[in-house]
């Protein structure tokens, strides 16, 4: 799934807040995410901003995959 289709995507549509964190940190339904799952997780993050007033740790992880491309503006 390239990053241009993330936001059009079943999965995307679906995610919830708690979800996309689940799966950015990795616990409870989050555990075994694939790698898409987890690109669409992150680019929801970034979408809702979200990633920006959680810990720090999510701002820095969301603004370098900005910057390698993974996710999009």
């Amino acid at each position: 799934m390239r990053n241009t289709k993330i936001r059009s995507s079943k999965f995307y549509k679906t995610l919830t807040s708690y979800m996309a964190v689940a799966i950015a940190e990795g616990f409870c339904e989050g555990e075994g995410a694939s790698e898409q799952e987890q690109i669409c997780a992150w680019q929801y993050l970034h979408d809702s901003r979200q990633a920006y007033s959680l810990q720090g740790w999510f701002g820095r992880t969301a603004q370098s995959l900005l910057e390698n491309g993974v996710i999009s503006k």
